[in-house]
Parts: C-alpha cells; sequence; structure tokens
C-alpha cells in the first residue's frame, strides 16, 4: 500500500515527540522529515514534495501562518496549536484539520482521515457525474444543465433553482435537491442554500458573491466552504 509522504513542522521536541508516535501508529502515513523551525521546512520543501505537512503556529522568527503564506502551493496542511484564534484564517490556506494542543490519538486519526478522504474524493472519477437534473414544474419534466445553475434555495415546500436567465420553482427540498447533484460542484452553504462551488466570485463576512446576488453562509458550513474555495 502507498503511504502519504507527511513532514512535521514544530519548534518543540516534545510535539515532535507526540506527532511521530502518532504517526509511526498510522497505517496511511509515512513521515520522511522532521523540521524545527520554518527555514529548514522551506528548504527541504523546494527539494521534496510531500502529501502532507503537521504544522506548528507560533514558532519563531516566521510562524506557522507566515510559512504557509510563502509556499506558492503548499501542500495539504494539518495544524497543531495551543493557540485557537488562527482557526478561521487558516482555511484560507487550505489547510485541512486545525489540532488544539495538548493532541489526543483519537483527535489526530480523525484529522488524517479527513485528509485521506479529501484526496480520495479529488482522486475520483468523474466522468459518470449527470450534466443535468430533472425536476418537475408546471405539470411537465423539464432538464435543468448543471452547468447553468448558480444556486438553489429552499422555499417554502419547494425550490427555486436560479439560472442567469431563469428561475425554476419546483416541489422538493433543498435536501432532495442535494442528492441529485454532484458533490464536486456543489456544496451547502446554509440550510436553505445550495452553491455550484465554480459560481462564487467571493467570499468575506460570512457572505457569498454569485454574479449579482449575495448569500448568506450558515457558521456550520463555512469551515468546508472555505477549503473548497481555497481549492478550486
Amino acid at each position: 500500500m502507498n503511504k502519504n509522504s507527511c513532514i512535521v513542522v514544530d519548534d518543540e521536541p516534545a510535539a515532535h515527540y507526540v506527532l511521530v508516535n502518532y504517526i509511526e501508529r498510522s497505517a496511511d502515513l509515512q513521515l520522511v522529515a522532521q523540521c524545527y523551525n520554518a527555514f529548514e521546512a522551506l528548504e527541504f520543501l523546494r527539494e521534496n514534495k510531500v502529501d502532507l505537512v503537521f504544522l506548528d503556529i507560533e514558532m519563531p522568527e516566521i510562524n506557522g501562518m507566515e510559512f504557509l503564506k510563502m509556499l506558492d502551493n503548499p501542500p495539504k496542511t494539518i495544524l497543531t496549536t495551543a493557540y485557537s484564534e488562527y482557526a478561521l484564517e487558516s482555511y484560507d490556506y487550505g489547510v485541512v484539520d486545525y489540532l488544539l494542543k495538548p493532541i489526543s490519538f483519537p483527535r489526530f486519526f480523525k484529522a488524517v482521515q479527513r485528509f485521506l478522504s479529501y484526496n480520495n474524493t479529488i482522486a475520483a472519477p468523474q466522468e459518470d457525474e449527470p450534466k443535468s437534473i430533472s425536476i418537475r414544474m408546471d405539470g411537465r419534466v423539464i432538464d435543468v444543465k448543471l452547468s447553468q445553475i448558480d444556486f438553489i434555495q429552499s422555499f417554502g415546500n419547494y425550490v427555486k433553482i436560479v439560472t442567469p436567465n431563469q428561475t425554476f420553482l419546483t416541489a422538493s427540498t433543498t435536501q432532495q435537491i442535494l442528492t441529485q447533484v454532484p458533490a464536486s460542484k456543489f456544496i451547502r452553504i446554509h440550510k436553505s442554500y445550495i452553491a455550484s462551488i465554480n459560481k462564487v466570485s467571493k467570499y468575506e463576512h460570512g457572505m457569498v458573491q454569485i454574479n449579482d446576488m449575495t448569500l448568506p453562509v450558515g457558521i456550520t458550513f463555512r469551515r468546508e466552504l472555505q477549503e473548497r474555495l481555497a481549492n478550486k
């Protein structure tokens, strides 16, 4: 079985001891380097490609967030830190998960599974994805091209499927529609909204912009949205 290469970047030897122990217990990971500051990590990554970085934030001279900003194409990253205030900002840089020290093995394992799940989603073949969705409107069945859909909105006992030129109203729920559209192209951003990820032009202050529409993003959906936008 091919393992995912990973490195640990942390200035504390005790943190290395814990993470190395956890990595050795993980069948899907292979540790290829231990770095004790951002300079060592930058030098290693110039010459080597890795699948995953376990990165501390509070390090001398260059902290973890500054380190990520310096990389043109950073590897997938799991942050390991005693500080929680960087959590929201971190997802702008393709961070897979955010672990608060002291880190338990179950929480570490869950973060690794998030990383593995993300990789499997990206690698999954897309050729069988549907090109359109069939809905019933005004007593007849209509096919709506997925590439035309901007977003889908809950509207009482109906949903509105909004495209640049037309809005379709059909008796359904957002949850039912969500099972019919490919997860690679659509994401739930609110209990009442599903968005086409490729149509999102801006995300800030808990709102997304799609064409001339501004839609709310529910708190529970923000982390996944930030990760998806970072990897568009």
